[in-house]
């Protein structure tokens, strides 16, 4: 595996069935490490002996296996509500287990980091939801720690002093956060700089992602996602707070659209804009 530079740009790319096929569409970016995106109904088992040697033979390192899971959807916010994460209990036992088996998968795999949406924890300790989740939570840390893995909850859906405070009492060594500062706008739950300068000592992983906020006449909508660059995160902001609060690992270039082609070249796009900031 390549040694990674200080912020070396990276991807968010989606596992498939063909390990080798996936990390050189990655590459064709024009990034030798990132994140992977592990589909809900993907199937995994035998599937990290293929994704062992196609990491080594195509040079490529992950930091993070991100869990996505089956009956998601990020339409607007109740129905993030709803479906997002470990917070609707008709799925929550069947996802923790589904993290399990990522974590398992990662491990043989070489993949040291875990990641995912929580979804929307109450803010209220007391709250049935909130205790239910924060034991999950527990239980999922403590078995990435028998893999020497992280595990990072990602930002956007509570403000950063909520999340800060969950992070807290979930009370894991090997917890930390993967900040999205898109995901912040997004929702309308807080200014990421603001944000990353709250919660910078906890964040092990970060995307690269921007967006806009949710229109004012609309209070259960999200935010539009925009290329890198296009919308109100600021990047140049937003790079120098990764600077002054320490962080040093990948950025990764994340871009959530269903057109392929059109994903793939404002991802190349977010790459060279992010090398030109980081070389100015």
């Amino acid at each position: 595996m390549p040694n990674l530079k200080e912020l070396e740009v990276g991807a968010m790319f989606w596992a498939t069935p063909d390990p080798v096929a996936a990390i050189a569409e990655a590459k064709s970016l024009g990034v030798r490490c990132g994140q992977l995106g592990i589909p809900g109904d993907l199937p995994l088992q035998g599937a990290a002996a293929a994704w062992k040697a196609a990491l080594e033979s195509g040079e490529f390192t992950v930091i993070t296996a991100f869990c996505a899971y089956t009956g998601e959807s990020y339409a607007d916010i109740p129905t993030v509500e709803a479906t997002v994460g470990f917070i609707p209990r008709a799925t929550r036992a069947e996802r923790e287990a589904r993290t399990i088996e990522v974590s398992d998968f990662a491990a043989a795999a070489g993949i040291g980091g875990l990641g995912c949406h929580a979804g929307f924890v109450p803010e209220d300790p007391a709250d049935p939801n909130y205790i239910a989740v924060r034991d999950l939570i527990r239980r999922i840390c403590d078995h990435a720690a028998g893999h020497g893995q992280s595990f990072a909850l990602e930002t956007g859906q509570e403000p950063a002093d909520q999340l800060l405070k969950f992070f807290k009492d979930v009370d894991r060594g090997n917890l930390g956060i993967n900040f999205d500062p898109a995901n912040l706008i997004l929702y309308g739950t807080g200014d990421p700089i603001q944000a990353l300068g709250l919660l910078g000592q906890h964040v092990i992983s970060v995307h690269a992602k921007d967006g806009s906020w949710p229109p004012k006449d609309a209070p259960k909508a999200l935010g539009i996602e925009m290329p890198l660059g296009q919308g109100a995160v600021g990047m140049e902001q937003f790079l120098a707070k990764l600077k002054q609060v320490g962080f040093t690992g990948p950025l990764n270039v994340e871009r959530e659209i269903e057109n392929r082609t059109q994903k793939l070249k404002d991802m190349k796009m977010g790459v060279a804009l992010l090398r030109r900031l980081l070389e100015a």
